[in-house]
């Protein structure tokens, strides 16, 4: 089983496996915007152990069966998901981490250690996020729930572009943060930063990946019947 692990993409590995996202996650394998590479080609870029990753994926094949296989749920209730639970929440994730990144670069921005810049990049991320998630909501959504998929060509084109930019984003911010890692003597408002940080992350890479391995995937599908 391991063999055919290391050859499935992280997209697909992320779709079958419930739980997948959090060894992802842990490891730095980017399941979202680079879905499309295999497990050993992934491991191999962060020069990681690909098999022991796979070891731990195998664990959790027996759990398969407790999740949501949103690969074959109605179209709305994708889209209705990921509107309530990622939508909503970055709205309210995002202005309590500008303000703690704030306050952490005012205190502590004679540090070595300060993540510097990183109140601008969330400010940036806010806003380009927004301007993203506003696309969706008011064109391609509707699009696809009027079984317009394969007329949303573009529109899911530039989606995904803008996917690769917010995963770029991502990856600046685990160099401002080492790895959203705080110092030892970090204060409480700067783990509490990090936390937040660490939460944001993980919700936005389930957001990307819902809508690029699944919900576009479904949508550019014409073997699949509209749901």
């Amino acid at each position: 089983m391991n063999h055919n692990l290391l050859q499935q993409t992280l997209g697909n590995i992320a779709c079958e496996l419930p739980g997948a996202t959090r060894i992802f996650h842990a490891h730095k394998l980017d399941f979202c915007c680079g879905g499309q590479l295999s497990l050993s080609e992934a491991a191999a870029r962060r020069g990681i152990d690909a098999e022991a990753i796979a070891d731990e994926l195998q664990a959790l094949g027996a759990l398969k069966a407790e999740a949501v296989d949103w690969r074959t749920a109605p179209d709305a209730e994708l889209i209705s998901h990921i509107l309530e639970r990622y939508h909503a929440r970055h709205r309210l994730q995002l202005p309590e981490l500008i303000r703690l990144a704030q306050r952490v670069e005012q205190v502590h921005g004679d540090r070595d250690d300060c993540p510097a810049g990183l109140t601008d990049l969330l400010r940036y991320m806010q806003q380009e996020l927004e301007s993203h998630m506003l696309k969706e909501e008011h064109i391609l959504f509707p699009a696809l729930l009027d079984g317009m998929g394969l007329q949303a060509t573009a529109p899911i084109s530039v989606m995904r572009m803008e996917h690769e930019q917010h995963g770029a984003a991502l990856q600046r911010l685990f160099e401002l943060t080492q790895q959203i890692t705080p110092p030892a003597n970090a204060c409480n408002t700067w783990r509490a930063l990090y936390s937040g940080l660490d939460e944001f992350v993980r919700d936005l890479m389930q957001h990307i990946h819902l809508e690029n391995n699944v919900l576009f995937s479904n949508a550019l599908n014409p073997t699949r019947q509209s749901l």
